[in-house]
């Protein structure tokens, strides 16, 4: 009798399987080696990086020490020179032959100090329109009771996953 297609059990073949207890012992083996290997790389690779930093830190620092009283002076005479330079307030950018300034309005935005003082003083005032209160589904209450769930559409209560976990033995140093 034929199997029902949505009952069989589907798995993905890899390349490689260990063929004996012997295999997979070699395997692990194997793979403790290959993540020493990978730390070791790793940790060559930041070193390098932290040697690239340690000589290009100081150099970069004095760039940005030059750039900055450039920026202000280019600022300053483009702020002086800025109603020629936006013919008048039409545009908001002024090319010049190396290059380009803009002015550009940013977005209005909100800053908030004291963010308990702000809440009481909007809801003392009836402002509480400007209050957003989130709702969310409490995950720990319906751990600690799926019974009083069970039913409610879009909860699930998953249980029974399982990992495979490889852990090479390793002296820790």
């Amino acid at each position: 009798m034929a199997t029902p297609k949505n009952n069989r059990l589907k798995l993905q073949a890899e390349a490689y399987v260990p063929q004996t207890l012997g295999d997979v012992a070699a395997d692990i083996r194997r793979i403790g080696d290959l993540n020493r290997q990978l730390t070791r790389y790793q940790t060559e690779v930041n070193d390098r990086i932290a040697e690239v930093t340690a000589t290009y830190a100081p150099l970069l620092e004095q760039l940005k020490e030059q750039i900055k009283p450039l920026q202000a002076g280019v600022q300053v005479w483009c702020e002086a020179n800025r109603n020629d330079l936006t013919r008048g307030g039409k545009v908001k950018t002024a090319s010049f032959t190396t290059g380009e300034v803009q002015w550009r309005q940013r977005p209005p935005s909100v800053s908030l100090r004291g963010v308990d003082a702000v809440l009481s003083v909007l809801a003392e005032l009836g402002l509480g329109r400007f209050v957003r209160t989130k709702q969310e589904v409490n995950k720990d209450a319906v751990l600690a009771e799926p019974e009083a769930v069970a039913g409610v559409p879009g909860i699930a209560i998953v249980t029974g996953v399982e990992d495979f976990v490889i852990v090479p033995f390793e002296i820790e140093g």
